[in-house]
């Protein structure tokens, strides 16, 4: 008789997955390694993925997706000035930096290690990265079309480039999550970046 899935094994999988992949490195890590994890048997894996690529695949979807949670939680159009929208980026800033220095794991995992294992992977870390960039163009936009952020604006590229010092940070602070005054910093980085030089300037 066939043994039916259990719930919540699969998330068990994913979990043990995410801690084995981020201690030993995705290549040098077996499937069971994430068995012996659990300590179940490398067909209780199989019986939820076909192989380590499958699981690698589900654990970097899960990542992205927690992240996405984070950059996607406030409504890019509820700040009408400047200074709302500089405490808005503080907010989600702070809750994702949070993130990464609550679970290390996942900043290696996306940063470093999953988002390579093949072209298939690659694409959809790309993917996931137009995603962001689609989420901070809006916040963009809002600020562009209430005046309050400069109008000659490149939107889709602006976007680009403050997720990728967003981003960036978010490694550092993975690599060191007890470092809260590195945290601080790169928000304070960002942030100081962001509207000094995207902030409309008024002629004198």
């Amino acid at each position: 008789m066939a043994r039916t899935a259990e719930p919540g094994r699969r998330d068990a999988i994913l979990d043990a997955a995410h801690a084995v992949f981020a201690r030993k490195g995705y290549a040098a890590a077996g499937v069971a390694d994430l068995a012996g994890e659990l300590g179940i048997g490398h067909g209780t894996v199989y019986r939820y993925f076909g192989n380590k690529r499958d699981v690698a695949a589900a654990v970097l979807d899960r990542a992205l997706g927690r992240i996405a949670e984070v950059v996607a939680a406030e409504s890019p159009d509820t700040t009408g000035s400047l200074a709302e929208y500089r405490a808005q980026v503080w907010r989600i800033g702070h809750r994702l930096y949070e993130l990464f220095a609550a679970d290390p794991a996942l900043g290696r995992l996306v940063f470093f290690d999953l988002a390579t294992v093949d072209e298939q992977l690659r694409e959809r870390h790309r993917e996931a990265l137009d995603r962001f960039a689609d989420y901070t163009a809006a916040y963009l936009r809002n600020g562009l079309e209430r005046g309050f952020l400069r109008g000659d604006l490149d939107v889709d590229v602006t976007a680009r480039v403050v997720n990728g010092m967003v981003f960036e940070g978010a490694a550092q602070v993975a690599r060191d999550p007890t470092a809260v005054a590195l945290r601080d910093a790169w928000i304070r980085a960002v942030v100081t970046l962001m509207f000094d030089g995207l902030a409309r300037t008024d002629p004198s």
